[in-house]
């Protein structure tokens, strides 16, 4: 089958994406990839990883307009005639459609084509939207509206021939608020390839740097909602009882300025180490110097219905979790008995968890194990992806 697929961002890189085309590849399907280009800077058309990748050339003013994709109809008129064309020129079968955002213009012309759809949930966009700046600004507040995204989602998972959502909270959360066949919905979770924890390549000045101390680690994104804060007050009740603790955050946000001042202001310096980004090839030698790593996010709907990528990295390298009681990331440290559960934003429960693992090497040497089984057998992305699988043999 040809299958296209449409993303409103540039790729690469997009993990997600990449990891369901080359599993559709893998089982004999070919995938072209439409995405955008609002730099004008890369190939209108090339191959990577055998993924025929379109590059749709725009405006840069259209970038704004995307988040208006619900308010007023410019952002979608702009693509139809080019995923129209797209479709054409490559004898398309059916349109995966990555996220909400472009699921107005694909629907329309999958309408008009006769094709079937898969719509891509990645994760649940009107509520995560109420959380971006841009939306809570004056401006913001006043033209672009989650409640108005949130009914074009519901309309868009009844007219899908297909839905993926990322975890069985996902589902359930839809189930419960739209009439839809509950076999529509399939669970296709953001987790690692073993290519992730069987090749790759040990930075060992990583190594040695953080060889004399106990490592709590966090991977991604440092907005103040993903819980660094609650991480970093945590140390008023670890340093006496772990000296060498070292709080090891790899990420960065526009917020990293606030938690500079914060980590100063406690005089923290010498347990925090704010590295800023690195490149994705970096993270096993992080994983693999640290001890525990931690999900602190706060609860909100999307939060509760998601899994962030960096819980499957940490296990796959046998390191116990420390995740806040977020629905989703909670019932999965339970399901595999691989960390422990803190009270969201409560930095003396977060402390407490991290101390009783410490202490307990024999509960350590346990979970450490029951992760790495549980992406060896369950959560790798080669199990995982056998969803995406079956839905397209369904097509």
């Amino acid at each position: 089958m040809n299958i296209g697929m449409i993303l409103d961002s540039t790729f690469p890189p997009d993990p997600r994406v990449e990891n369901e085309a080359l599993s559709l590849i893998r089982n004999g399907h070919s995938v072209y990839l439409y995405c955008l280009d609002y730099t004008h800077s890369l190939p209108e058309y090339e191959v990577i990883n055998r993924i025929h990748v379109h590059r749709q050339r725009l405006p840069k003013h259209l970038y704004s307009f995307s988040a208006l994709a619900y308010t007023i109809p410019y952002y979608h008129a702009s693509l139809k005639k080019s995923i129209a064309k797209f479709v054409t020129d490559n004898g398309i079968q059916a349109l995966h459609i990555h996220d909400i955002q472009v699921a107005r213009s694909v629907i329309s012309v999958a309408k008009k084509m006769n094709l079937p759809t898969v719509l891509d949930l990645h994760e649940n966009r009107p509520e995560i939207m109420k959380h971006y700046a841009h939306v809570k600004s004056f401006l913001g507040r006043l033209l672009i509206y989650p409640s108005l995204w949130k009914k074009y989602e519901y309309k868009y998972i009844k007219k899908a021939t297909k839905v993926i959502v990322v975890t069985e909270d996902a589902k359930e959360y839809y189930l419960e608020r739209i009439a839809v066949d509950p076999d529509k919905i399939y669970v296709v979770p953001n987790t690692v390839r073993k290519e992730f924890y069987t090749n790759y390549e040990v930075q060992e000045d990583i190594i040695q740097k953080y060889k004399d101390t106990f490592n709590i680690l966090y991977l991604g994104d440092t907005g103040l909602r993903r819980g660094i804060v609650t991480a970093i007050k945590s140390l008023k009740y670890l340093i006496d009882k772990i000296p060498n603790v070292k709080l090891v955050i790899v990420g960065k946000s526009i917020t990293d300025p606030l938690l500079k001042e914060l980590i100063t202001e406690l005089g923290y310096e010498k347990y925090v180490d704010l590295t800023g980004w690195k490149n994705f090839e970096l993270f096993p030698s992080y994983i693999l110097a640290s001890h525990i790593g931690v999900c602190p996010i706060h609860k909100n709907i999307h939060h509760e219905t998601t899994y962030a990528n960096k819980l499957f990295q940490y296990l796959a390298f046998g390191k116990p979790i420390v995740v806040s009681d977020c629905k989703a990331q909670a019932n999965l440290v339970t399901k595999y008995n691989c960390g422990l559960i803190f009270k969201d934003q409560d930095e003396e429960d977060f402390a407490a968890k991290v101390l009783e693992l410490y202490e307990d090497k024999s509960l350590y040497q346990n979970q450490s194990a029951n992760g790495k089984k549980a992406i060896e057998e369950s959560l790798n992305w080669d199990v995982v992806s056998n969803n995406l699988i079956k839905l397209y043999e369904e097509i």
